[in-house]
């Protein structure tokens, strides 16, 4: 039957299998290129992305400093302070376009024009504007999330039922009560899953940044590396970008969860 829920043992089983099957294709992967060519570092086997990761984690000799302690604090701020300021602009114009048609009318074209510019496209453009310190970053991903995000919260806003907002009005309720007691509540669960959806485009628009101009960060590392062609340092960033990934959109999920406990569990 389409949609028949499952229970959670499968649902954890299947989730195990799928990355058991995984890890094991790629250990076949890495040992047929390495029966072709002993000294292939493309596709390096388990032992190397361990010496990958040591290197990650010990003292550089030069800079006495933790690639990864390193690359993470840039990376990380860069990331949070743009997705704050990039999701907490979308919740206010979104909001302010789903209440005022007035807003609507004026904001709807330019930030449906900016949403379908590519993030990456621009890069010329806040390099110029911005210049390369940490503040373009943090423009670059604000610019990413903002557009398309406060489009999702206009239209989620837009389909808060009048009724509701009429027996608001009728009860004695205010402009500011309405909005914060009834669209803000309602519009909750699909404000958290605009969220998550906006991770992953947030990490590919500050990646590339840091590929480009980075003087730190795991974009700047991963150049690097692969320059030498020393793929298990970069194997091994790209896991600890999935697993951000992941641990980022399971805790929002968790969230949902705790704040919103009437929304349809299986939407999640």
């Amino acid at each position: 039957m389409i949609r028949r829920p499952i229970n959670k043992r499968w649902r954890f089983g299947l989730g195990i299998a799928s990355i058991v099957v995984l890890l094991l294709s790629y250990t076949w992967l890495s040992g047929r290129m390495k029966e072709e060519n002993p000294n292939d570092t493309t596709i390096p086997s388990w032992s190397q992305l361990k010496d990958g990761v040591v290197r990650s984690l010990e003292l550089g000799k030069r800079t006495e400093e933790r690639w990864l302690a390193v690359d993470a604090v840039a990376t990380g701020y860069r990331l949070f302070v743009g997705m704050f300021l990039g999701v907490s602009g979308a919740v206010v114009l979104g909001l302010m376009m789903g209440c005022f048609p007035r807003v609507e009318a004026v904001l709807s074209p330019p930030l449906t024009l900016f949403a379908k510019v590519p993030g990456t496209a621009a890069l010329a453009v806040f390099f110029v504007m911005v210049g390369t310190d940490t503040e373009m970053y943090v423009a670059m991903v604000t610019f990413g999330v903002l557009p398309s995000m406060a489009l999702s919260v206009h239209l989620a806003v837009r389909d808060v039922p009048d009724e509701m907002l009429n027996k608001a009005y009728t009860l004695g309720a205010s402009h500011v009560e309405v909005i914060w007691n009834v669209i803000v509540r309602h519009i909750m669960p699909k404000l958290i899953d605009a969220v998550r959806l906006q991770i992953g485009p947030a990490m590919v628009y500050l990646i590339a940044a840091e590929m480009l101009v980075g003087d730190a960060g795991f974009g700047f590392r991963i150049r690097l590396q692969q320059k030498k062609l020393d793929m298990s340092v970069v194997y091994f960033y790209l896991a600890l970008l999935a697993v951000f990934g992941f641990g980022m959109d399971y805790i929002l999920k968790k969230l949902q969860r705790l704040l919103c406990p009437w929304f349809n569990p299986v939407r999640q």
